[in-house]
């Protein structure tokens, strides 16, 4: 048996492993984008509950692609979000100059609750 051979119908080439064929898939360059820890999050999500879709990006190339976009978009409504409920509540540079750990303790509340949103809205969703 050949140790690699090609599909002619699918263009794809296939090694041999034990007595099986596996394809050879690798992405492409451009297609390897770095994602971050919201990209990261979403995809074990997706593999954990959403197999089948999980597998359909990986296959088709464009899994990576689309956890970088995810990311980039949890990233944005998470530093907007801080700053909208951070301007709401009042904690402002002044609460930081004037009392440092109740600054802290406020922006850290504020941290958890967005992280909340953006998990409930973006990346388990």
């Amino acid at each position: 048996m050949d140790k690699y051979i090609c599909d002619e119908s699918n263009g794809l080439w296939y090694e041999l492993q034990g007595n099986y064929y596996i394809p050879c898939l690798i992405l492409s360059e451009e297609e390897t984008q770095p994602i971050g820890l919201w990209g990261q999050r979403h995809k074990q999500y997706l593999k954990e509950h959403k197999q089948f879709f999980y597998t359909t990006m990986l296959i088709d190339g464009t899994l990576n692609c689309y956890l970088a976009d995810i990311n980039q978009q949890a990233e944005q409504m998470f530093h907007r979000l801080i700053k909208q409920i951070a301007k709401l509540e009042n904690v402002t540079e002044q609460l930081k100059a004037d009392n440092p750990m109740e600054w802290v303790t406020r922006m850290n509340n504020i941290r958890s609750r967005v992280m909340e949103i953006v998990n409930h809205d973006i990346i388990f969703n």
